[in-house]
Protein backbone atom coordinates (compact mmCIF):
# COMPACT_ATOMS: atom_id res chain seq x y z
CA UNK A 1 0.00 0.00 0.00
CA UNK A 2 1.23 3.52 -0.78
CA UNK A 3 2.58 5.65 2.08
CA UNK A 4 0.98 8.97 1.15
CA UNK A 5 2.45 12.20 2.54
CA UNK A 6 1.36 15.79 2.03
CA UNK A 7 3.77 18.58 1.14
CA UNK A 8 2.57 22.17 0.88
CA UNK A 9 5.20 24.70 -0.20
CA UNK A 10 5.33 28.39 -1.10
CA UNK A 11 7.02 29.18 -4.43
CA UNK A 12 8.70 32.41 -5.51
CA UNK A 13 9.05 33.41 -9.14
CA UNK A 14 5.67 32.53 -10.67
CA UNK A 15 4.38 35.44 -12.78
CA UNK A 16 1.39 33.85 -14.54
CA UNK A 17 -0.72 30.71 -14.83
CA UNK A 18 1.74 29.44 -17.46
CA UNK A 19 4.38 29.29 -14.76
CA UNK A 20 2.11 27.12 -12.64
CA UNK A 21 1.59 24.82 -15.62
CA UNK A 22 5.38 24.54 -16.12
CA UNK A 23 5.82 23.36 -12.54
CA UNK A 24 2.83 21.03 -12.85
CA UNK A 25 4.32 19.40 -15.97
CA UNK A 26 7.68 18.88 -14.31
CA UNK A 27 6.05 17.21 -11.31
CA UNK A 28 3.94 15.04 -13.60
CA UNK A 29 7.10 13.37 -14.87
CA UNK A 30 8.18 12.27 -11.39
CA UNK A 31 7.33 8.81 -10.07
CA UNK A 32 5.52 8.60 -6.75
CA UNK A 33 3.39 11.73 -7.02
CA UNK A 34 -0.24 10.95 -6.35
CA UNK A 35 -1.94 14.34 -6.70
CA UNK A 36 -0.79 17.92 -7.06
CA UNK A 37 -2.21 21.42 -7.31
CA UNK A 38 -0.01 24.35 -8.34
CA UNK A 39 -1.55 27.82 -7.91
CA UNK A 40 -0.05 31.01 -9.36
CA UNK A 41 -2.43 33.37 -7.48
CA UNK A 42 -1.61 31.69 -4.16
CA UNK A 43 2.06 31.21 -4.98
CA UNK A 44 2.11 27.67 -3.72
CA UNK A 45 1.99 23.96 -4.57
CA UNK A 46 0.12 21.24 -2.71
CA UNK A 47 1.57 17.78 -3.42
CA UNK A 48 0.39 14.36 -2.25
CA UNK A 49 3.19 11.81 -2.75
CA UNK A 50 4.37 8.32 -1.85
CA UNK A 51 7.31 8.83 0.49
CA UNK A 52 8.54 5.30 -0.22
CA UNK A 53 9.10 6.29 -3.86
CA UNK A 54 10.16 9.94 -3.73
CA UNK A 55 11.38 12.18 -0.92
CA UNK A 56 10.36 15.68 0.09
CA UNK A 57 13.85 16.90 -0.76
CA UNK A 58 13.62 15.48 -4.29
CA UNK A 59 10.32 17.25 -4.86
CA UNK A 60 11.70 20.59 -3.70
CA UNK A 61 14.80 20.11 -5.86
CA UNK A 62 12.59 19.35 -8.87
CA UNK A 63 10.80 22.69 -8.47
CA UNK A 64 14.01 24.62 -7.83
CA UNK A 65 15.54 23.22 -11.03
CA UNK A 66 12.75 24.62 -13.23
CA UNK A 67 13.90 27.98 -14.54
CA UNK A 68 13.80 30.78 -11.96
CA UNK A 69 11.29 29.26 -9.52
CA UNK A 70 12.30 28.80 -5.89
CA UNK A 71 10.68 27.00 -2.97
CA UNK A 72 10.82 29.48 -0.13
CA UNK A 73 9.41 27.25 2.59
CA UNK A 74 6.82 24.79 3.74
CA UNK A 75 3.32 25.93 4.58
CA UNK A 76 2.22 24.61 7.93
CA UNK A 77 -0.95 22.58 8.04
CA UNK A 78 -3.95 24.46 9.36
CA UNK A 79 -6.76 23.08 11.47
CA UNK A 80 -8.85 22.96 8.28
CA UNK A 81 -6.54 20.35 6.74
CA UNK A 82 -8.80 17.72 8.27
CA UNK A 83 -11.29 18.78 5.61
CA UNK A 84 -8.85 18.23 2.75
CA UNK A 85 -9.26 15.01 0.77
CA UNK A 86 -7.74 13.25 -2.19
CA UNK A 87 -11.25 12.51 -3.44
CA UNK A 88 -14.32 14.43 -2.37
CA UNK A 89 -17.52 12.52 -3.23
CA UNK A 90 -20.97 14.07 -3.50
CA UNK A 91 -23.53 11.27 -3.17
CA UNK A 92 -23.92 8.18 -1.01
CA UNK A 93 -24.80 5.26 -3.29
CA UNK A 94 -22.84 2.40 -4.79
CA UNK A 95 -20.66 4.60 -7.02
CA UNK A 96 -19.71 6.72 -4.01
CA UNK A 97 -18.88 3.76 -1.78
CA UNK A 98 -16.90 1.92 -4.46
CA UNK A 99 -14.88 5.07 -5.11
CA UNK A 100 -14.23 5.71 -1.42
CA UNK A 101 -13.14 2.14 -0.75
CA UNK A 102 -10.82 2.09 -3.77
CA UNK A 103 -9.34 5.44 -2.78
CA UNK A 104 -8.55 4.03 0.65
CA UNK A 105 -7.00 0.91 -0.90
CA UNK A 106 -4.71 3.18 -2.91
CA UNK A 107 -3.66 5.05 0.23
CA UNK A 108 -5.80 8.16 -0.15
CA UNK A 109 -8.46 9.94 1.91
CA UNK A 110 -12.00 10.53 0.78
CA UNK A 111 -15.19 12.06 2.13
CA UNK A 112 -18.70 10.91 1.20
CA UNK A 113 -21.17 13.81 1.34
CA UNK A 114 -24.72 12.54 1.33
CA UNK A 115 -28.21 13.87 1.74
CA UNK A 116 -31.54 12.80 0.28
CA UNK A 117 -31.91 9.03 0.24
CA UNK A 118 -30.29 7.33 3.24
CA UNK A 119 -26.77 5.97 2.93
CA UNK A 120 -26.63 3.36 0.18
CA UNK A 121 -28.59 5.31 -2.42
CA UNK A 122 -31.28 4.01 -4.75
CA UNK A 123 -30.45 0.31 -4.88
CA UNK A 124 -30.63 -0.67 -1.24
CA UNK A 125 -33.26 1.88 -0.19
CA UNK A 126 -35.86 2.21 -2.96
CA UNK A 127 -34.64 0.13 -5.90
CA UNK A 128 -33.09 -3.31 -6.31
CA UNK A 129 -33.41 -4.63 -2.77
CA UNK A 130 -37.02 -3.71 -1.92
CA UNK A 131 -38.33 -4.44 -5.42
CA UNK A 132 -36.74 -7.87 -5.72
CA UNK A 133 -37.83 -9.09 -2.31
CA UNK A 134 -41.40 -7.95 -3.06
CA UNK A 135 -41.22 -9.57 -6.50
CA UNK A 136 -40.28 -12.87 -4.82
CA UNK A 137 -43.15 -12.44 -2.37
CA UNK A 138 -45.57 -11.93 -5.26
CA UNK A 139 -44.12 -14.96 -7.13
CA UNK A 140 -44.79 -17.25 -4.18
CA UNK A 141 -48.41 -16.15 -4.05
CA UNK A 142 -48.86 -16.47 -7.82
CA UNK A 143 -47.27 -19.90 -8.13
CA UNK A 144 -49.27 -21.23 -5.19
CA UNK A 145 -52.48 -20.02 -6.81
CA UNK A 146 -51.51 -21.28 -10.27
CA UNK A 147 -49.79 -24.69 -9.98
CA UNK A 148 -48.53 -25.97 -13.32
CA UNK A 149 -48.95 -29.63 -12.42
CA UNK A 150 -52.15 -31.65 -12.50
CA UNK A 151 -53.34 -33.25 -9.28
CA UNK A 152 -52.31 -30.30 -7.13
CA UNK A 153 -54.73 -27.92 -5.49
CA UNK A 154 -53.33 -25.01 -3.50
CA UNK A 155 -54.29 -21.52 -2.47
CA UNK A 156 -52.38 -18.55 -1.08
CA UNK A 157 -53.65 -15.23 0.20
CA UNK A 158 -52.23 -12.14 1.85
CA UNK A 159 -53.34 -12.03 5.47
CA UNK A 160 -51.35 -8.97 6.53
CA UNK A 161 -49.96 -6.66 3.83
CA UNK A 162 -48.31 -4.37 6.37
CA UNK A 163 -46.26 -7.29 7.68
CA UNK A 164 -44.94 -7.89 4.15
CA UNK A 165 -43.85 -4.24 3.93
CA UNK A 166 -42.36 -4.29 7.43
CA UNK A 167 -40.32 -7.36 6.49
CA UNK A 168 -39.09 -5.50 3.42
CA UNK A 169 -38.14 -2.50 5.57
CA UNK A 170 -36.15 -4.68 7.94
CA UNK A 171 -34.22 -6.24 5.06
CA UNK A 172 -33.44 -2.78 3.67
CA UNK A 173 -32.22 -1.59 7.07
CA UNK A 174 -30.08 -4.70 7.61
CA UNK A 175 -28.43 -4.46 4.20
CA UNK A 176 -27.92 -0.70 4.48
CA UNK A 177 -26.07 -1.17 7.73
CA UNK A 178 -24.23 -4.36 6.82
CA UNK A 179 -23.18 -3.54 3.26
CA UNK A 180 -22.67 0.22 3.47
CA UNK A 181 -22.43 1.90 6.88
CA UNK A 182 -20.53 -0.90 8.67
CA UNK A 183 -18.15 -1.42 5.73
CA UNK A 184 -16.56 2.02 6.12
CA UNK A 185 -17.10 2.52 9.86
CA UNK A 186 -13.58 1.40 10.83
CA UNK A 187 -11.75 2.91 7.84
CA UNK A 188 -9.87 6.03 8.97
CA UNK A 189 -9.41 7.08 5.35
CA UNK A 190 -13.16 7.50 4.71
CA UNK A 191 -15.27 10.22 6.28
CA UNK A 192 -19.07 10.24 6.05
CA UNK A 193 -20.58 13.73 6.01
CA UNK A 194 -24.36 14.11 6.35
CA UNK A 195 -25.63 17.15 4.47
CA UNK A 196 -26.23 18.71 1.06
CA UNK A 197 -23.03 19.45 -0.83
CA UNK A 198 -22.74 22.42 -3.18
CA UNK A 199 -19.77 23.52 -5.28
CA UNK A 200 -18.13 26.77 -4.20
CA UNK A 201 -15.25 26.49 -6.64
CA UNK A 202 -13.43 23.78 -8.59
CA UNK A 203 -11.89 22.23 -5.48
CA UNK A 204 -14.33 23.21 -2.73
CA UNK A 205 -17.71 21.86 -1.70
CA UNK A 206 -19.69 23.51 1.07
CA UNK A 207 -21.94 21.55 3.42
CA UNK A 208 -24.05 23.50 5.92
CA UNK A 209 -21.51 26.31 6.06
CA UNK A 210 -18.43 24.05 6.30
CA UNK A 211 -15.99 23.96 3.40
CA UNK A 212 -14.43 20.69 2.24
CA UNK A 213 -11.52 20.68 -0.20
CA UNK A 214 -10.83 17.93 -2.72
CA UNK A 215 -7.84 17.49 -4.97
CA UNK A 216 -10.33 15.54 -7.07
CA UNK A 217 -14.12 15.51 -6.85
CA UNK A 218 -16.65 12.85 -7.85
CA UNK A 219 -20.29 13.65 -8.54
CA UNK A 220 -22.32 10.52 -7.74
CA UNK A 221 -25.65 12.03 -6.79
CA UNK A 222 -27.80 9.49 -8.66
CA UNK A 223 -31.21 10.03 -10.21
CA UNK A 224 -34.83 10.21 -9.11
CA UNK A 225 -38.21 9.30 -10.63
CA UNK A 226 -39.44 11.78 -13.24
CA UNK A 227 -43.08 12.54 -13.93
CA UNK A 228 -44.23 14.00 -17.27
CA UNK A 229 -46.14 17.31 -17.30
CA UNK A 230 -49.67 15.85 -17.43
CA UNK A 231 -52.54 18.16 -16.55
CA UNK A 232 -53.83 17.43 -13.05
CA UNK A 233 -51.21 14.81 -12.17
CA UNK A 234 -49.42 16.76 -9.43
CA UNK A 235 -52.68 17.93 -7.87
CA UNK A 236 -54.22 14.45 -7.92
CA UNK A 237 -51.13 12.73 -6.56
CA UNK A 238 -49.29 9.62 -7.66
CA UNK A 239 -46.88 6.91 -6.58
CA UNK A 240 -43.32 6.21 -7.76
CA UNK A 241 -41.21 3.16 -7.02
CA UNK A 242 -39.94 5.04 -3.96
CA UNK A 243 -43.37 5.59 -2.39
CA UNK A 244 -45.09 2.43 -3.70
CA UNK A 245 -42.84 0.20 -1.59
CA UNK A 246 -43.93 2.07 1.55
CA UNK A 247 -47.66 1.49 1.16
CA UNK A 248 -49.25 -0.09 4.23
CA UNK A 249 -52.30 -1.30 2.31
CA UNK A 250 -52.59 -2.86 -1.13
CA UNK A 251 -54.50 -0.76 -3.68
CA UNK A 252 -57.46 -2.59 -5.19
CA UNK A 253 -56.62 -1.11 -8.57
CA UNK A 254 -53.53 0.51 -10.04
CA UNK A 255 -52.75 2.32 -13.29
CA UNK A 256 -49.07 2.27 -14.30
CA UNK A 257 -47.71 5.01 -16.56
CA UNK A 258 -44.78 3.65 -18.61
CA UNK A 259 -43.60 0.54 -20.40
CA UNK A 260 -39.97 0.21 -19.33
CA UNK A 261 -38.41 -2.14 -16.82
CA UNK A 262 -39.48 -0.26 -13.68
CA UNK A 263 -43.06 -0.01 -14.92
CA UNK A 264 -43.27 -3.67 -15.93
CA UNK A 265 -41.66 -5.12 -12.81
CA UNK A 266 -44.00 -3.14 -10.58
CA UNK A 267 -47.09 -3.80 -12.70
CA UNK A 268 -46.62 -7.56 -12.40
CA UNK A 269 -45.58 -7.31 -8.76
CA UNK A 270 -48.77 -5.50 -7.70
CA UNK A 271 -50.95 -7.60 -9.98
CA UNK A 272 -49.70 -10.80 -8.39
CA UNK A 273 -50.22 -9.34 -4.92
CA UNK A 274 -53.85 -8.76 -5.84
CA UNK A 275 -54.27 -5.34 -7.48
CA UNK A 276 -56.13 -4.94 -10.77
CA UNK A 277 -53.41 -3.39 -12.96
CA UNK A 278 -53.49 -1.45 -16.23
CA UNK A 279 -50.29 -0.45 -18.05
CA UNK A 280 -50.43 2.72 -20.16
CA UNK A 281 -47.59 2.92 -22.69
CA UNK A 282 -47.19 5.91 -25.03
CA UNK A 283 -45.45 4.07 -27.91
CA UNK A 284 -46.63 1.07 -29.92
CA UNK A 285 -45.24 -1.55 -27.55
CA UNK A 286 -43.73 -2.06 -24.13
CA UNK A 287 -39.93 -2.31 -23.97
CA UNK A 288 -39.76 0.05 -26.92
CA UNK A 289 -35.94 0.16 -26.75
CA UNK A 290 -35.77 -3.60 -27.41
CA UNK A 291 -36.74 -5.76 -30.39
CA UNK A 292 -40.42 -6.05 -31.20
CA UNK A 293 -40.60 -9.76 -30.39
CA UNK A 294 -39.41 -9.23 -26.81
CA UNK A 295 -42.00 -6.58 -26.07
CA UNK A 296 -44.80 -8.37 -27.89
CA UNK A 297 -44.23 -11.77 -26.28
CA UNK A 298 -43.79 -10.34 -22.79
CA UNK A 299 -46.96 -8.28 -23.18
CA UNK A 300 -48.81 -11.48 -24.06
CA UNK A 301 -47.60 -13.22 -20.90
CA UNK A 302 -48.58 -10.23 -18.76
CA UNK A 303 -52.03 -10.15 -20.33
CA UNK A 304 -52.38 -13.88 -19.66
CA UNK A 305 -52.09 -13.00 -15.96
CA UNK A 306 -54.89 -10.44 -16.21
CA UNK A 307 -52.84 -7.28 -16.65
CA UNK A 308 -54.29 -4.87 -19.21
CA UNK A 309 -51.63 -3.44 -21.55
CA UNK A 310 -52.62 -0.32 -23.47
CA UNK A 311 -50.23 0.98 -26.17
CA UNK A 312 -50.31 3.90 -28.62
CA UNK A 313 -51.74 6.08 -25.90
CA UNK A 314 -51.76 9.75 -25.04
CA UNK A 315 -52.72 10.80 -21.52
CA UNK A 316 -54.83 13.95 -21.61
CA UNK A 317 -55.65 14.62 -17.98
CA UNK A 318 -55.63 13.17 -14.49
CA UNK A 319 -58.27 14.10 -11.92
CA UNK A 320 -59.98 12.78 -8.82
CA UNK A 321 -63.51 11.43 -8.54
CA UNK A 322 -64.63 13.00 -5.28
CA UNK A 323 -67.55 10.58 -4.93
CA UNK A 324 -65.44 7.42 -5.13
CA UNK A 325 -62.07 8.94 -4.09
CA UNK A 326 -60.60 7.17 -7.10
CA UNK A 327 -58.17 8.72 -9.56
CA UNK A 328 -59.41 9.25 -13.10
CA UNK A 329 -57.20 9.07 -16.19
CA UNK A 330 -58.52 10.54 -19.42
CA UNK A 331 -56.56 9.28 -22.43
CA UNK A 332 -56.67 8.19 -26.03
CA UNK A 333 -55.85 4.67 -27.18
CA UNK A 334 -55.13 4.39 -30.91
CA UNK A 335 -56.67 7.84 -31.20
CA UNK A 336 -59.92 6.93 -29.45
CA UNK A 337 -60.70 8.63 -26.17
CA UNK A 338 -61.52 6.64 -23.04
CA UNK A 339 -61.41 6.99 -19.28
CA UNK A 340 -59.96 4.81 -16.53
CA UNK A 341 -60.46 4.87 -12.77
CA UNK A 342 -58.12 3.36 -10.18
CA UNK A 343 -57.25 3.65 -6.54
CA UNK A 344 -53.71 4.72 -7.34
CA UNK A 345 -51.44 5.77 -10.18
CA UNK A 346 -47.82 4.63 -10.34
CA UNK A 347 -45.61 6.80 -12.55
CA UNK A 348 -42.61 5.02 -14.08
CA UNK A 349 -41.93 7.14 -17.15
CA UNK A 350 -38.23 7.77 -16.67
CA UNK A 351 -35.73 9.36 -14.31
CA UNK A 352 -34.04 12.71 -13.78
CA UNK A 353 -30.48 13.39 -12.66
CA UNK A 354 -30.03 14.75 -9.13
CA UNK A 355 -28.04 17.82 -10.14
CA UNK A 356 -30.31 20.71 -9.14
CA UNK A 357 -28.68 23.25 -6.79
CA UNK A 358 -25.29 21.52 -6.88
CA UNK A 359 -23.63 24.76 -7.94
CA UNK A 360 -22.38 23.27 -11.20
CA UNK A 361 -22.43 26.76 -12.71
CA UNK A 362 -19.64 27.67 -10.28
CA UNK A 363 -17.31 25.11 -11.88
CA UNK A 364 -18.36 25.42 -15.53
CA UNK A 365 -20.15 22.06 -15.84
CA UNK A 366 -23.37 21.93 -17.87
CA UNK A 367 -25.96 19.17 -17.79
CA UNK A 368 -27.71 17.45 -20.69
CA UNK A 369 -31.18 15.92 -21.07
CA UNK A 370 -32.98 15.60 -17.75
CA UNK A 371 -30.20 16.97 -15.60
CA UNK A 372 -27.56 14.38 -16.50
CA UNK A 373 -23.81 15.02 -16.52
CA UNK A 374 -21.80 14.29 -19.68
CA UNK A 375 -18.42 12.59 -19.25
CA UNK A 376 -15.69 11.17 -21.46
CA UNK A 377 -14.54 7.53 -21.53
CA UNK A 378 -12.45 8.12 -18.40
CA UNK A 379 -15.55 9.48 -16.61
CA UNK A 380 -14.12 13.00 -16.46
CA UNK A 381 -16.43 15.97 -16.84
CA UNK A 382 -15.53 19.23 -18.57
CA UNK A 383 -13.05 19.67 -15.70
CA UNK A 384 -10.21 17.17 -15.68
CA UNK A 385 -10.22 16.64 -11.90
CA UNK A 386 -14.01 16.44 -11.53
CA UNK A 387 -15.54 13.05 -12.30
CA UNK A 388 -19.11 11.71 -12.45
CA UNK A 389 -20.41 8.16 -12.08
CA UNK A 390 -23.59 6.17 -11.56
CA UNK A 391 -27.18 7.07 -12.37
CA UNK A 392 -26.36 10.77 -12.67
CA UNK A 393 -24.83 9.94 -16.07
CA UNK A 394 -28.26 8.94 -17.40
CA UNK A 395 -27.04 5.66 -18.91
CA UNK A 396 -26.76 2.08 -17.66
CA UNK A 397 -28.59 2.84 -14.42
CA UNK A 398 -27.61 -0.37 -12.63
CA UNK A 399 -26.02 -0.73 -9.22
CA UNK A 400 -23.19 -2.89 -10.55
CA UNK A 401 -22.25 -0.45 -13.32
CA UNK A 402 -22.33 2.42 -10.83
CA UNK A 403 -19.90 0.57 -8.56
CA UNK A 404 -17.64 -0.21 -11.52
CA UNK A 405 -17.67 3.42 -12.60
CA UNK A 406 -16.94 4.63 -9.07
CA UNK A 407 -13.89 2.38 -8.91
CA UNK A 408 -12.62 3.62 -12.30
CA UNK A 409 -13.04 7.23 -11.13
CA UNK A 410 -11.03 6.59 -7.96
CA UNK A 411 -8.21 4.89 -9.85
CA UNK A 412 -8.01 7.67 -12.41
CA UNK A 413 -8.12 10.32 -9.70
CA UNK A 414 -5.54 8.73 -7.44
CA UNK A 415 -3.13 7.69 -10.17
CA UNK A 416 -3.66 10.60 -12.51
CA UNK A 417 -4.43 7.96 -15.13
CA UNK A 418 -6.93 7.81 -17.98
CA UNK A 419 -8.41 4.34 -17.66
CA UNK A 420 -11.50 3.93 -19.82
CA UNK A 421 -14.79 2.20 -19.05
CA UNK A 422 -15.69 -0.84 -21.15
CA UNK A 423 -19.33 -1.89 -21.48
CA UNK A 424 -18.95 -4.07 -24.56
CA UNK A 425 -20.06 -7.15 -22.60
CA UNK A 426 -22.59 -5.69 -20.18
CA UNK A 427 -25.29 -8.10 -18.94
CA UNK A 428 -28.66 -6.70 -17.89
CA UNK A 429 -31.93 -8.12 -16.55
CA UNK A 430 -35.58 -7.13 -16.27
CA UNK A 431 -37.08 -9.05 -13.34
CA UNK A 432 -40.49 -9.77 -14.76
CA UNK A 433 -41.68 -13.36 -15.05
CA UNK A 434 -40.55 -14.54 -17.53
CA UNK A 435 -37.40 -12.49 -17.13
CA UNK A 436 -35.92 -10.46 -19.95
CA UNK A 437 -32.13 -10.61 -20.14
CA UNK A 438 -29.48 -9.53 -22.57
CA UNK A 439 -25.80 -8.95 -23.22
CA UNK A 440 -23.97 -7.45 -26.16
CA UNK A 441 -25.76 -6.42 -29.35
CA UNK A 442 -29.16 -7.28 -30.76
CA UNK A 443 -29.80 -7.75 -34.49
CA UNK A 444 -30.38 -4.06 -35.19
CA UNK A 445 -27.22 -3.01 -33.39
CA UNK A 446 -25.17 -5.68 -35.14
CA UNK A 447 -26.55 -4.50 -38.47
CA UNK A 448 -25.71 -0.87 -37.70
CA UNK A 449 -22.18 -1.92 -36.76
CA UNK A 450 -21.74 -3.62 -40.13
CA UNK A 451 -21.27 -7.14 -38.77
CA UNK A 452 -22.18 -10.03 -41.05
CA UNK A 453 -24.16 -11.95 -38.45
CA UNK A 454 -26.36 -14.99 -38.03
CA UNK A 455 -29.18 -15.54 -35.53
CA UNK A 456 -30.20 -18.67 -33.63
CA UNK A 457 -33.53 -18.62 -31.79
CA UNK A 458 -34.51 -21.53 -29.58
CA UNK A 459 -37.97 -21.85 -28.07
CA UNK A 460 -37.99 -23.08 -24.48
CA UNK A 461 -40.31 -25.81 -25.73
CA UNK A 462 -37.05 -27.56 -26.78
CA UNK A 463 -35.30 -27.19 -23.40
CA UNK A 464 -35.77 -30.33 -21.22
CA UNK A 465 -35.60 -28.35 -17.97
CA UNK A 466 -38.46 -26.12 -19.10
CA UNK A 467 -40.48 -29.10 -20.31
CA UNK A 468 -40.03 -30.90 -16.97
CA UNK A 469 -41.07 -27.75 -15.11
CA UNK A 470 -44.11 -27.43 -17.39
CA UNK A 471 -43.14 -23.83 -18.12
CA UNK A 472 -41.92 -23.31 -21.69
CA UNK A 473 -42.60 -19.60 -21.95
CA UNK A 474 -40.03 -17.66 -23.94
CA UNK A 475 -36.89 -18.23 -26.00
CA UNK A 476 -33.11 -17.99 -26.13
CA UNK A 477 -31.59 -16.03 -28.98
CA UNK A 478 -27.90 -15.96 -29.87
CA UNK A 479 -26.25 -13.66 -32.41
CA UNK A 480 -22.88 -14.62 -33.84
CA UNK A 481 -20.45 -13.21 -36.37
CA UNK A 482 -20.21 -15.38 -39.47
CA UNK A 483 -16.62 -14.28 -40.02
CA UNK A 484 -15.14 -15.77 -36.84
CA UNK A 485 -17.92 -17.72 -35.06
CA UNK A 486 -17.73 -15.29 -32.13
CA UNK A 487 -20.82 -14.46 -30.11
CA UNK A 488 -21.69 -10.75 -30.38
CA UNK A 489 -24.94 -10.69 -28.46
CA UNK A 490 -27.81 -12.57 -26.85
CA UNK A 491 -31.39 -11.93 -25.78
CA UNK A 492 -33.37 -14.18 -23.46
CA UNK A 493 -37.02 -14.31 -22.45
CA UNK A 494 -37.41 -17.12 -19.93
CA UNK A 495 -38.31 -17.92 -16.32
CA UNK A 496 -35.06 -17.30 -14.38
CA UNK A 497 -33.43 -16.48 -17.74
CA UNK A 498 -30.98 -14.15 -16.00
CA UNK A 499 -29.11 -17.18 -14.66
CA UNK A 500 -27.94 -17.91 -18.21
CA UNK A 501 -26.28 -14.55 -18.72
CA UNK A 502 -22.81 -15.00 -17.29
CA UNK A 503 -21.79 -17.88 -19.58
CA UNK A 504 -22.75 -15.72 -22.55
CA UNK A 505 -21.09 -12.63 -21.08
CA UNK A 506 -17.80 -14.47 -20.61
CA UNK A 507 -18.05 -15.88 -24.13
CA UNK A 508 -18.34 -12.35 -25.54
CA UNK A 509 -15.70 -10.89 -23.22
CA UNK A 510 -13.11 -13.57 -23.98
CA UNK A 511 -13.97 -14.24 -27.64
CA UNK A 512 -15.03 -17.84 -27.04
CA UNK A 513 -16.36 -19.29 -30.30
CA UNK A 514 -19.92 -20.58 -30.48
CA UNK A 515 -18.50 -23.99 -31.39
CA UNK A 516 -16.98 -24.16 -27.89
CA UNK A 517 -20.36 -23.47 -26.31
CA UNK A 518 -21.66 -26.55 -28.08
CA UNK A 519 -18.77 -28.76 -26.98
CA UNK A 520 -18.76 -27.85 -23.27
CA UNK A 521 -20.55 -30.10 -20.77
CA UNK A 522 -23.96 -28.71 -19.85
CA UNK A 523 -25.67 -30.92 -17.24
CA UNK A 524 -28.89 -32.45 -18.47
CA UNK A 525 -32.07 -30.88 -17.10
CA UNK A 526 -30.45 -27.59 -16.21
CA UNK A 527 -31.62 -24.38 -17.79
CA UNK A 528 -28.05 -23.74 -18.95
CA UNK A 529 -28.44 -26.66 -21.35
CA UNK A 530 -30.58 -24.23 -23.34
CA UNK A 531 -27.40 -22.31 -24.26
CA UNK A 532 -25.86 -25.44 -25.76
CA UNK A 533 -29.06 -26.23 -27.65
CA UNK A 534 -29.29 -22.66 -28.93
CA UNK A 535 -25.70 -22.93 -30.15
CA UNK A 536 -26.49 -26.22 -31.89
CA UNK A 537 -29.46 -24.54 -33.55
CA UNK A 538 -27.10 -22.49 -35.73
CA UNK A 539 -26.54 -25.59 -37.84
CA UNK A 540 -29.23 -28.12 -36.90
CA UNK A 541 -32.93 -28.38 -36.15
CA UNK A 542 -32.96 -29.37 -32.45
CA UNK A 543 -36.59 -30.37 -32.80
CA UNK A 544 -35.38 -33.40 -34.75
CA UNK A 545 -32.54 -34.34 -32.38
CA UNK A 546 -32.53 -36.61 -29.35
CA UNK A 547 -32.05 -35.34 -25.82
CA UNK A 548 -28.42 -36.38 -26.08
CA UNK A 549 -27.70 -34.08 -29.05
CA UNK A 550 -24.16 -32.68 -29.31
Amino acid sequence: MSKLTQLNVSIRGMTCNGCARNIDRALTNKQGINNKTVSYPDGKAEISYDSDVITKEELIETINNIGHYKVTGEIESSENDGNRFDLLIIGGGSAAFAAAIRTSELGGRSAIINRGLPTGGTCVNVGCVPSKTLIRTAEMIHHANHPRFEGIESKAAITDFKTIIDQKRQMVNDLREGKYVDVIADDPNIKLVEGFGRFVDEHTVEVDGTAYNGTNILIATGAAPWAPPIEGLEETGYLTNESAYELNSLPDSLVVFGGGYIALENAQLFSRLGSKVTIIQRSGRILSDQSEELGTELAGYLEDEGISVLTNTQIKEVSKNEASSKKVVRLTVDGKEQQLEANDILVATGRIGNTANLGLENVGIETIGRGYIPVDETLRTAKDHIFAAGDVLGERQFVYTAAYEGKICAQNAMRGSRGKVDFSALPWVIFTDPQVAGVGMDEQQAKETGIDFEVSKLSLAHVPRAIAARDTRGFIKLIRSKANDRLVGARILAPEGSELLMELTLAIRHNIPVESLKSEFHPYLTLSEGIKLAAITFGKDVGKLSCCAT
